[in-house]
């Protein structure tokens, strides 16, 4: 007992001596904030504006004119399109605009004041410590303020393009153009009619309901970490920030009510999108109550109140009714909610077991991004040695920009490598590298990263299945780079060990899905700039390994601009035993 106190009154006594501190670094964040967040701000809020109204009409000529070709659309569905492409057209450059100006002051403004305080940590004495605390976040925001602008730059010039391109590419055999059918479209607006009014006051209501929930909820936890000194109070120059935190909570509850507000409207739009899906109005008015009931479960596990909804939640699809009912039939209801009982048991541990985050290493999508970019440095270099890259690729890249092959074979290859030293390890996840394997448990919680995990955990287990040879693996990564990958008689002529057509189209159709991977990956604005550095460092390598190796091995390297250092022994078109 006497121990605990000690401890206690150490950490209160550590804080209050804290104080002073918090109150001069805090004085000094602002004013950096305030004299470097105006340069910020104009950077950020002119270069991007810049670039949204300068490219605003050849995004919207450009968008009408995919739509309008495009054959993953039907007539009716582009009549019914087309129109409605104006209103989003004529607000982006207002919410464009508008949005870069406030994120602008709102980073312009807490990244120094933020700096500041992280300041106190570095630094081996006093005067460094005092120096970090003037200097840091300034110079860093500014140069970070035009990496924004590149970014927004790299998505409006080319990753908008991109989409729109791929909206432009045929059907597959097997697919259908998505369109309207005009018999339900009076049905499907008098669902919309009905649901909107409906949703938006009962979900409202609900959100209303239950914010003071959310209040004290909030309150209690922070209060708790607060009194335990965990979570955000774990840190001394932290408490502070905490301690706003707490006195900021109402801001977060009411931001939190209007956003509920505003995704009931969408929430109850859906409604004509069943009616249209379902052949049925009878199937929109129970989407219409059902939603409700599903916004209220999710909510009440969000809050951790009572599990589900008491509420009522009527089957709104005909695929899932059916099951449900042979479920109920016969006293399969009783084993059917012994199973809810124990998955929302389960489910609820897990969330109120919040030491449980802290035992496993959970990784950010940023750890994960920083890992491919370094596999594609490590692996660039290796193919620059084997003549799967040449120089003037890389040149071609860096001068004219022409990236759109390398920067996708160049990720496949490295994302093909992970996945065939995963399967061979017989890991759950991938091996990232000697002592870390990114899993399920362990990897990015963002909803971005899961759509590209998921799939490559589902290809390494196929490889795995596969059980490729050595030499199979070999042949395989140097395709990857050369062979379009399109048909299992392209492979005829390059000396692939196997002859069977079904294991050829099986390998074929995951390069294809890895190539599809990363040309979507390409499409995240900090690719492509980061990509580019990646180009750059392997290019300089590459020119002074030449260098190098003509001063000491007396071969005389041409130049870059007349004929690549490193040859490729065969073209795409032409790839003849290259196994």
């Amino acid at each position: 007992m006497a121990l605990a106190a000690a401890r206690i009154w150490t950490k209160l006594r550590s804080f209050i001596s804290f104080l002073p501190f918090f109150f001069l670094l805090f004085i000094l964040g602002i004013i950096k904030g305030a004299l470097i967040g105006l340069i910020a701000a104009a950077i950020i809020f002119f270069g991007n504006s810049a670039v949204i109204i300068g490219l605003w009409t050849a995004h919207v000529v450009w968008t009408y004119y995919c739509v309008a070709r495009t054959n993953r659309f039907g007539l009716v569905f582009k009549v019914v399109v087309l129109p409605c492409l104006s209103v989003p057209l004529l607000l982006w450059p207002i919410v464009g605009i508008i949005g870069t100006l406030l994120g602008g002051i709102g980073y312009g403004f807490f990244a120094p004041l933020l700096a500041t305080f992280q300041a106190v940590a570095k630094g081996a004495n006093v005067s460094n410590k005092v120096y970090n605390c003037f200097i840091d976040g300034c110079w860093s925001t500014i140069e970070r303020s035009c990496i924004v602008v590149q970014d927004v730059t790299d998505f409006c010039f080319h990753s908008y393009f991109s989409y729109m391109d791929e909206l432009r590419e045929n059907l597959a055999p097997h697919e259908k153009p998505l369109d309207i059918r005009l018999s339900l479209l009076p049905c499907c607006l008098l669902v919309i009619m009905v649901g909107v009014p409906f949703d938006m006051a009962l979900i409202t209501s609900i959100a209303i309901w239950k914010s003071p929930y959310m209040l004290l909820k909030g309150w209690k936890r922070l209060l708790e970490d607060l009194i335990g000194r965990k979570g955000p109070f774990l840190e001394t120059e932290c408490v502070p920030f905490a301690g706003i935190a707490i006195l900021l909570w109402p801001l977060a509850v009411i931001v939190a009510l209007l956003a509920a507000i505003i995704c009931s409207l969408f929430l109850s739009l859906y409604s004509g999108v069943v009616v249209h899906q379902e052949d049925s109005v009878k199937m929109g008015f129970a989407y219409i109550v059902s939603v409700v009931s599903l916004f209220d479960e999710y909510v009440n596990d969000l809050l951790y109140l009572r599990e589900g909804s008491c509420l009522p939640r009527p089957i709104y699809r005909r695929n899932t009714s059916q099951a449900v009912e042979r479920e109920n039939l016969g006293g399969g209801d009783i084993d059917l909610q012994n199973r809810r009982d124990g998955l929302q048991n389960l489910k609820h541990a897990l969330q109120q077991s919040r030491n449980m985050k802290w035992r496993i290493q959970q990784y950010r999508p940023v750890q994960v991004w920083d890992w491919l970019f370094k596999s594609c440095e490590v692996n660039g270099r290796i193919l620059l040695r084997d003549g799967l890259i040449g120089v003037k690729e890389v040149e071609e890249c860096i001068l004219k920009g022409n990236c759109k092959k390398l920067c996708i074979k160049l990720p496949a290859w490295s994302l093909l490598q992970c996945l065939l030293t995963s399967a061979k390890s017989n890991s759950d996840g991938l091996v990232i590298s000697d002592d870390v394997v990114l899993t399920r448990m362990n990897g990015p919680k963002d909803k971005v990263f899961e759509w590209f995990i998921g799939p490559l955990l589902i290809m390494k287990e196929q490889l795995k299945n596969l059980e490729l040879e050595e030499t199979e693996e070999t042949c395989l990564k140097e395709l990857v780079m050369r062979c379009k990958n399109e048909l299992p008689e392209e492979w005829d002529s390059t000396g692939f060990p196997s002859d069977d057509t079904v294991r050829r189209a099986q390998l074929q159709a995951i390069i294809r899905r890895l190539q599809g991977i990363v040309a979507s990956m390409s499409r995240i604005p900090t690719f492509r700039r980061r990509f580019r550095n990646l180009i750059k460092i392997l290019y300089i390598e590459a020119l002074q390994a030449g260098a190098s190796a003509s001063r000491i091995g007396g071969t005389e390297i041409p130049k870059p601009r007349e004929k690549g250092s490193i040859q490729r022994r065969d073209t795409v078109d032409e790839p003849s035993n290259i196994c």
